[in-house]
């Protein structure tokens, strides 16, 4: 007798890339080589610092950086909104990632960009679309950090 393969579905959100991780809140993950050195990808089979072989154990990385550099895009895909501020966000754990900047005026930014430059930041989440099976699709940004 034949057995039926079960189908699971998930009807959460799922996140747009794998090195965010949605629970028990929303977080950044990397992996870190027994060396100390840490990375953004948490699959990484090889540590540039010692040359060790992974796999390696994965770490939540700091939900607050600091920015160290941005460029104010003018030009973009059809459909995205323009002008917008993309940043390298310098995490404490030694990670950079590439985000967007949210709450940041991109006028300002060009006309005082010394206020843009080390500012801290912390990371937020949004709906970025649905997927093909209507769940929504969670993204990451980073805004200037409230006290």
């Amino acid at each position: 007798m034949a057995q039926e393969a079960q189908i699971v579905t998930d009807s959460g959100p799922r996140p747009i890339v794998p090195y965010l991780k949605l629970e028990p809140k929303p977080h950044l993950i990397g992996s870190k080589c027994a060396c100390g050195a840490v990375y953004l990808d948490p699959k990484r089979v090889a540590c540039s610092k010692c040359g060790a072989s992974g796999p390696f154990p994965t770490v939540d990385l700091s939900e607050r950086g600091k920015v160290y550099v941005f460029s104010v895009i003018h030009q973009s895909f059809p459909g995205i909104k323009t002008p917008y501020v993309t940043a390298i966000v310098d995490l404490p754990e030694g990670v950079s990632v590439r985000t967007n900047l949210l709450d940041v005026d991109p006028e300002q930014a060009q006309k005082e960009p010394h206020k843009i430059f080390g500012m801290p930041v912390e990371m937020v989440t949004q709906v970025a679309s649905k997927d093909r099976e209507g769940h929504d699709v969670i993204a990451f940004s980073f805004r200037p950090t409230r006290n």
